[in-house]
């Protein structure tokens, strides 16, 4: 029978009420054949593994060789409480860390400024200086442990408070490993915490790819994050096309800089939300990796193969969670956490059922390691390298995404780039008119949500969840203002003065924020001399 004969068939037979079409409002057909792959180049295409364009993997041998890191993202409170949870975490077999910080960290204030208030050590751990940073990992190793840590517009404090700690214990910059999240481009697209103008932000990072490539040489410089762009509403090709958009921008603010593109692209790393349609999920992944290796090539004429190499950390999707009925949540997380493997991310976190409730428990967080342990050792989904390469749905659905994500960056250089599409609200409208016709389809049924608008019972959560005790703040508050009374003030006063006549000039300003957080500098006196030359910004809202 032939492909038509076939679809005359198909055609005379009842479905059932619909829609199908993938999490991103994509219509999906009901079968894929070799004519949904016309023109397909296995070598061009598709590859093999560790091969450009690394649309099957960046390593040959990919999960036959090492795992991915499982990491859960973890912190609350004060630096103690977070430290004893990334022992438990690390006991339990995590092979690394991932540090969330309180919003008044990812604001940069302190701890005891006015607007900190209620705040601190509510949605991640609160560090105000390099005390903080040394108990946060006290009794870790970190020569021997990779470290993730989220945040952005005051990154650069953040990650010289975590080089300094390092050194205190004796530790040298260059045995470091990890990532700094340092994605402004993000916030201003999607999740808000910015603190400084674009260009100033842009200088920030572009300081961090120096120092880095002299100073600390196995750091991942940028996570470039479609996470929070997908979480703010965004559909899988959105989330694909504006990550990588944002990609191509850091690479020509390095080379503006005055560097090699090789000289930073190869610490460049990204990170991916990991959402409920397992095969839409593979191919933005499978995608991503062939367009980054592409232009990496061919427009910005990187050498290395490391230039090329799209590495990828993966976090589930929280905006898949659901207060109603969380004990569904473990199963939406394992889903996710396959299309994550399958795709080929080289590190997880898998979320915990309680996160929509509150910071998760220790058994939550326990249960959702569980999750990636299971996947890697019982399942058998990393007996074998891209095992669903060749299906003829997801070649095609790859070869979509690639399309899509074409066409939005033609349009993004149309608006004169990524800066002045986040100027003119271009990413904002986009995620917004996404989020608004997801939204739709459930409130209308077109989209089953479990628990939810379907299969909804009237029993209320019965499951344990974490607190943080007001005092923790207040004993936060504390040792900040003790901080302030101990250490050398005048020395403090001169790293900063030192710090500010940088930021007027054009000299790396990494040396300078690491004298200063030496100095006991706290973040938020560093942010301060930063607001003074740099200002603030504030997004042009629209209507």
């Amino acid at each position: 029978m032939s492909f038509s004969a076939w679809q005359e068939a198909y055609r005379s037979l009842r479905e059932r009420k619909g829609p199908f079409m993938t999490v991103s409002s994509v219509p999906i057909e009901p079968l894929y054949s070799p004519d949904g792959v016309k023109g397909f180049d296995y070598e061009k295409d598709l590859g093999y593994p560790g091969e450009y364009p690394y649309t099957r993997g960046i390593r040959p041998n990919m999960y036959r060789g090492r795992l991915w890191t499982m990491r859960q993202f973890a912190g609350f409170g004060s630096a103690r409480e977070s430290n004893e949870r990334y022992k438990f975490l690390l006991s339990q077999g995590q092979t690394g860390l991932s540090v969330a910080f309180d919003m008044a960290t990812i604001m940069g204030y302190d701890s005891d400024h006015p607007r900190a208030y209620g705040e601190v050590g509510r949605v991640g751990v609160a560090i105000d200086s390099l005390a903080d940073m040394e108990v946060l990992f006290q009794d870790i190793p970190l020569d021997q442990v990779s470290t993730s840590m989220t945040i952005n517009a005051p990154a650069a404090v953040i990650w010289a408070m975590y080089i300094a700690a390092a050194e205190k214990k004796g530790i040298p910059s260059h045995k470091l490993t990890g990532t700094i999240q340092n994605d402004i481009l993000k916030e201003y697209i999607a999740q808000k915490s910015w603190i400084f103008p674009p260009e100033p932000s842009m200088r920030l990072i572009t300081d961090i790819f120096k120092f880095a490539r002299e100073q600390v040489p196995k750091w991942n410089t940028v996570s470039i994050s479609g996470y929070h762009i997908r979480e703010a509403g965004a559909t899988a090709l959105q989330e694909l096309a504006f990550t990588l958009a944002d990609g191509f921008a850091y690479v020509e603010a390095g080379i503006k800089a005055g560097l090699d593109v090789d000289d930073f692209a190869p610490r460049l790393s990204f990170f991916f939300n990991s959402h409920m349609d397992i095969f839409e999920e593979i191919a933005k992944y499978r995608a991503a990796r062939r367009i980054w290796a592409r232009r990496m090539k061919e427009k910005y004429g990187a050498k290395k193969q490391e230039s090329l190499l799209l590495r990828f950390h993966t976090q589930t999707a929280g905006c898949s969670l659901t207060a109603q009925q969380p004990e569904n949540n473990i199963v939406r997380t394992a889903y996710e956490g396959l299309a994550a493997v399958l795709g080929g991310t080289q590190s997880l976190h898998t979320n915990s059922m309680d996160e929509v409730l509150a910071l998760p428990t220790e058994k939550a967080v326990q249960i959702a390691l569980r999750t990636q342990q299971i996947l890697a050792y019982e399942t058998g989904v990393v007996n074998t390298i891209d095992p669903l390469a060749g299906s003829y749905f997801i070649e095609a659905l790859t070869n979509q995404m690639e399309e899509g994500a074409e066409e939005y960056f033609r349009r993004i250089e149309e608006l004169g780039g990524v800066l002045s599409a986040i100027g003119q609200n271009f990413f904002q409208q986009e995620i917004a008119d996404a989020a608004y016709r997801y939204q739709q389809e459930i409130e209308q049924k077109e989209r089953i949500i479990v628990g939810v608008n379907e299969f909804i019972t009237e029993a209320k959560p019965d499951i344990d969840l974490l607190k943080i005790d007001p005092e923790i703040e207040r004993g936060q508050v504390r040792r900040v203002q003790a901080l302030r009374q101990t250490r050398d003030n005048l020395l403090v006063q001169r790293t900063l003065a030192e710090l500010e006549q940088a930021a007027l000039g054009t000299d790396n300003l990494m040396p300078k924020i690491m004298n200063a957080v030496h100095a006991y500098a706290t973040e938020g006196e560093i942010v301060a001399v930063f607001k003074k030359v740099f200002g603030e910004y504030r997004e042009q809202a629209v209507f």
